[in-house]
């Protein structure tokens, strides 16, 4: 049955480090487990994982995590009975035993409660069946399916015993893409492959169906198509003038006037244009920077490549930040470069009333600085964590299984994958502990430690194979409330 969520469900995020208070989330889905090889391309994943290592040993301690932060009363007390159910129980949306907080929300349970509604039903079925190109006689097998498993049918592309209908949803368990939290509104995605065009229908019948979403229903912000769209050429390369794609691991509420878009592989400039002229006109923000990264797999979003710690320390991927004085000093080449170069790394910076003037910024420790200390207040030194520990070739190998994708579930308690070992040692250096999740979570259960009174930790996820699919815990989460 539906949770009966607390009216006036507060629905405000303004910062990247601020207590983290609800968020959504996906547990990897029995639609991991049927990517192939010939199609893990084409479905945007990177490799092929094994799906039952991902769950139990690899993303439950994320959801444990994230539960004694945001709703102890959940899991305190409950670990070894939890641990020890083979089945998983705790886990599965829908199911008896699970543990369906109104804090950490799976978008699986969101939709399959929407479902229970007969109209919600018909429409979502209807919509799904057309861009999947299901024939009636599928449509209307599924309708007789229980909400919960139609949920799980449209997420994992497959019935529970095992036949595919069409394709998975991989990507699904990087949530921070569907849309994110600007204030008090939500700026819905729009995906630039079409592999993900199923998730972005899903998350919109949820957003605008679902009583969680339903005092913030006209706060939701969608993006406009290019109004000559349908002229354009079906190549998802199409010009970055033209096509309007956007995901929110390019989208990043960093102060409550400040938001910074990325523009990259997934992220179009034109997109980002549409998204600054309705957030400037609806005075969401009064600032928002731009900031175009190479169009790289290795990239992806900006999120890749820098995340925030805490209110004054950032992590990043130092071949891009252009070091201290060493990005000021200009040698032979940089004379001799050709002057309409076009960069393929810059950062521009506009204001709600002065639109047509932008500043350039330098390089990206600049603006997080900027961040840190003109928006946020910040009094103390602002630092900088490379990935890698900027040892060459650690930076980049590391960042490639996101060293610099972290979630902070409050200002400075940040967590982030185990694998990433000279990252985790500038973490040290920095006077940050490192702890692995399951020795945390023991301590949080034996009452030695306490996630109110936690700071400047790096909590460790196991990765193995949450690091194939090409996202960290920052992808892996779409905050929807926090503290200031």
């Amino acid at each position: 049955m539906t949770t009966e969520f607390t009216a006036g469900t507060v629905i405000n995020v303004s910062t990247e480090t601020g207590k983290l208070k609800r968020l959504l989330i996906h547990s990897p889905d029995r639609g991991l487990g049927k990517v192939v090889p010939s199609k893990a391309q084409d479905w945007l994943f990177e490799d092929i994982v094994h799906l039952d290592t991902m769950r139990r040993d690899e993303y439950d301690y994320y959801v444990k995590l994230l539960l004694y932060f945001l709703d102890p009363e959940k899991i305190k007390g409950k670990l070894a009975d939890i641990d020890g159910d083979v089945t998983r129980s705790f886990f599965i949306p829908g199911g008896e035993n699970y543990f369906a907080s109104e804090c950490v929300v799976d978008v699986q349970k969101l939709l399959g409660e929407i479902l229970e509604n007969a109209e919600v039903r018909v429409k979502l079925t209807a919509a799904i069946c057309g861009i999947e190109r299901c024939s009636f006689k599928v449509q209307e097998e599924l309708n007789a399916f229980d909400p919960h498993e139609l949920a799980r049918i449209f997420i994992s592309g497959s019935y529970s015993d095992k036949r595919m209908l069409f394709a998975p949803l991989p990507n699904l368990i990087f949530m921070r893409d569907i849309g994110i939290v600007i204030n008090d509104h939500i700026l819905l995605n729009k995906p630039a492959k079409t592999a993900r065009t199923r998730e972005s229908i899903l998350s919109q019948f949820v957003f605008f169906y679902h009583p969680m979403f339903a005092n913030v229903k006209e706060r939701i912000i969608e993006i406009p198509e290019n109004e000559r769209h349908f002229l354009l050429p079906d190549d998802e390369k199409a010009s970055d003038f033209q096509r309007c794609t956007l995901e929110g691991g390019d989208v990043m509420m960093v102060a409550p006037n400040h938001l910074v878009i990325g523009c990259s592989e997934r992220t179009s400039l034109y997109a980002a244009q549409q998204v600054m002229k309705l957030l400037f006109g609806k005075n969401i923000v009064s600032k928002i920077t731009i900031v175009k990264i190479p169009k790289k797999r290795d990239y992806m979003h900006i999120d890749t490549i820098f995340t925030q710690v805490k209110k004054n320390v950032w992590v990043l991927l130092g071949s891009l930040a252009r070091l201290g004085d060493e990005a000021k000093k200009k040698d032979l080449l940089h004379f001799f470069a050709p002057q309409d170069t076009n960069k393929e790394f810059r950062i521009m910076q506009f204001t709600k009333d002065n639109v047509q003037q932008p500043t350039e910024i330098d390089n990206l420790e600049d603006l997080l600085t900027s961040i840190s200390v003109d928006d946020l207040g910040v009094k103390e030194p602002v630092k900088f964590i490379y990935s890698g520990n900027n040892e060459f070739p650690y930076g980049e190998r590391e960042q490639w299984t996101d060293s610099c994708n972290l979630l902070a579930l409050n200002d400075g308690v940040v967590v982030g994958y185990d694998r990433n070992d000279k990252t985790l040692d500038a973490f040290r250096k920095q006077g940050y502990q490192v702890i692995s999740a399951k020795d945390l979570l023991q301590k949080f259960e034996n009452d030695e430690l306490s996630p109110d009174t936690l700071t400047d930790t790096f909590i460790t996820l196991p990765s193995a194979e949450l690091s194939r699919a090409r996202g960290g815990s920052h992808c892996m989460s779409m905050p929807i409330a926090r503290e200031f």
